[in-house]
């Protein structure tokens, strides 16, 4: 069985990569930029705006997992292209090649898209996939962390000199980026995951992890006891007009992420939770956490 993978080379999508590989599958990978070949992917050149890419990248797939998205945007347009149209026209492509499977990789901030043009694309998106009328489940994961992520780098570089900001209050889930390969490896099994569910995956920790908790333990990840600073709501907006005075569109600190940094509930549901006949996360977080930090010495980012 061939998977066409977008995203394919993130942060998620390598790891994804691994899982699909080492499960005997073979792959069709969008790309933007050429990549270095891999024995059992087909790399695709194009992306989600280009019709004739994607329709060879789904040619001949049996399922199509969508990870591909926009974390981080100067303004709305950036996150409506990637995430809003290039989902419709990755979806028109499905249509028009006869797959029927397709997996969406959203997030939890879909849930609340009334805080922040993220999860309002995110929403928007989740809308067309399940209008789409194909055999679809949707995805949606609460923090991801692991080797290769940019977006909790800051946190582990910010132990290491020994403060963590973070916001005032409010709790999160968090899982592990091979916790979650696993899950979309497992999706993507015939006749295992029910067609039209919404499902939010985690570490297993019932009630997630205090902002506090989280600094904490990777405090511990990088071996240090850090003190850990709450910001709130008005502080995470003024170090989001600094980060833009400081890094411009390349800021990772913006008015998006400080809205729905500061929401209080970023915790799984119970009732979306993925029965444990199809996946159960094997990656304790503090452990997982520690070796995110080894990696992340190992590749000179720490």
């Amino acid at each position: 069985m061939t998977i066409a993978l977008t995203g394919g080379t993130g942060f998620v999508g390598k790891a994804l990569i691994d899982r699909v590989l080492a499960s005997g599958r073979r792959l069709s990978a969008l790309a933007r930029q050429p990549q270095e070949p891999r024995e059992g992917v087909a790399w695709v050149p194009g992306d989600l705006a280009d019709p004739q890419a994607l329709a060879a990248l789904v040619r001949g797939c049996a399922v199509v997992i969508h990870v591909a998205g926009v974390v981080n945007a100067p303004d709305p347009h950036g996150f409506e292209q990637g995430n809003v149209t290039g989902t419709m026209n990755l979806i028109e492509a499905v249509l028009a090649e006869g797959v029927r499977r397709f997996i969406f990789v959203s997030s939890l901030s879909a849930r609340e898209p009334g805080l922040s043009a993220y999860g309002a694309s995110k929403a928007r998106a989740e809308k067309l996939v399940t209008a789409s009328g194909l055999d679809w489940t949707i995805v949606r994961p609460p923090a991801i962390y692991g080797p290769h992520d940019r977006e909790m780098l800051d946190l582990f570089r910010a132990a290491k000199w020994g403060f963590v900001p973070v916001p005032a209050q409010g709790r999160a889930s968090v899982i592990h980026v091979e916790d979650l390969a696993d899950l979309l490896v497992a999706l993507a099994s015939a006749g295992t995951a029910p067609v039209g569910a919404r499902f939010e995956p985690d570490d297993g920790r019932i009630g997630g992890w205090s902002h506090h908790e989280l600094a904490r333990a990777i405090g511990a990840a990088v071996g240090r006891q850090p003190r850990v600073i709450g910001l709130s709501r008005a502080a995470l907006e003024r170090a989001a007009r600094l980060d833009r005075m400081l890094r411009g569109p390349r800021a990772k600190m913006t008015a998006d992420r400080a809205a729905y940094f500061s929401h209080p509930d970023w915790i799984v549901s119970r009732g979306a939770a993925v029965p444990g006949r199809i996946w159960t996360p094997r990656i304790e977080t503090h452990a997982g956490l520690k070796a995110t930090a080894q990696w992340y010495r190992q590749a000179g980012w720490l």
